[in-house]
């Protein structure tokens, strides 16, 4: 590991205004941060904590959602009865995710920008744009099982690995911002990852020195919440292929992960009547290698399963 420099903020604009030199990273739980930086992906000249920031509450909204700090570990998003009861998808995706030791690390903010699990990303002996770009893509035309078939490039075939984002895409969360100028922004998840295109080493549209202080979702939409992740074993795995469904009276919400350079989420797709139909609506244009095509089919029959259970649900209620 090379040397840096330590900070402590004890304020987000603080923290946001000492963010504003080259090489400078916020750190919290550090459960992926820490972890690139061993194996020299990362390279920063400062780190500045922020878990003195207070941002570790749920709170409600005036709008009737809530508001989930940017640092509220997962366990705790998890766990949270508001969460539970009106946000049960997003509750069912944390806990899929990673393993009780690291949730109890991992805040919101951290899980919603930690960088793909691409081996070849991880390989600092490999060629990769998003580590360092303009040296190519050791993916295309290496091992790709585990990649993206959904807004990959030419330069760029890794997947998004979160599964608390993929269930936020879902419920068209809202990132909060705070800039080194103090400047607020609202951006909806939608918006907030980028896809790969030229410049894959840049994820979310996030500005140098910009602090995440929350999320916030909608008011509840009630219905049915289901996660079905699958994946190579029963825990600590990434998905191969995941579905979020939030079903209600008023029409349907799908997102997938596992398969995308981002969370994937086609809203003209949802109001389709069958599985398959809304597979293709939502795979249109899918770029596959001959190891991964088997995303594909695998996430529509992992839909039809989530939507199956949905009309279990109801028909018991």
């Amino acid at each position: 590991m090379r040397a840096f420099s330590y900070t402590r903020a004890t304020a987000p604009k603080q923290a946001a205004a000492g963010a504003t030199g080259a090489g400078v990273k916020f750190i919290a739980g550090g459960t992926n941060l820490l972890d690139l930086m061993k194996l020299d992906i990362e390279r920063p000249s400062t780190l500045i904590d922020i878990n003195r920031l207070k941002l570790d509450r749920i709170e409600r909204t005036d709008e009737g959602g809530v508001r989930i700090g940017a640092l509220v570990r997962n366990t705790a998003l998890a766990a949270d009865s508001r969460i539970r009861s009106d946000y049960a998808v997003l509750s069912r995706a944390l806990l899929s995710g990673a393993s009780p030791q690291l949730r109890n690390k991992a805040t919101t903010a951290g899980n919603l920008l930690q960088r793909s699990r691409c081996p070849y990303f991880y390989d600092t002996t490999k060629p990769c744009n998003k580590r360092v770009p303009g040296s190519g893509c050791a993916a295309i035309g290496g091992f790709s099982r585990n990649l993206a078939v959904m807004g990959v490039s030419d330069a760029c075939i890794a997947q998004h690995p979160s599964d608390m984002a993929v269930a936020m895409r879902a419920l068209d969360a809202v990132v909060e911002t705070l800039g080194p100028d103090g400047t607020e922004r609202s951006i909806p998840i939608a918006d907030f990852h980028t896809l790969p295109g030229d410049t894959p080493h840049i994820e979310t549209v996030l500005k140098p020195g910009e602090l995440i202080t929350a999320v916030t979702l909608p008011k509840p939409l009630g219905g049915r919440h289901l996660y079905r992740k699958v994946r190579d074993r029963a825990s600590y795995a990434f998905a191969l292929v995941s579905v979020a469904l939030v079903e209600t009276a008023d029409g349907r919400r799908i997102a997938f992960g596992g398969i995308g350079a981002k969370p994937w989420r086609v809203e003209a797709a949802e109001a389709l009547d069958t599985p398959r139909a809304i597979a293709a609506a939502a795979f249109a244009g899918a770029n596959t290698t001959s190891q991964n095509a088997f995303k594909l089919p695998l996430a529509e029959r992992t839909l039809a399963a989530a939507l199956a259970e949905a009309s279990a649900q109801e028909r018991q209620a």
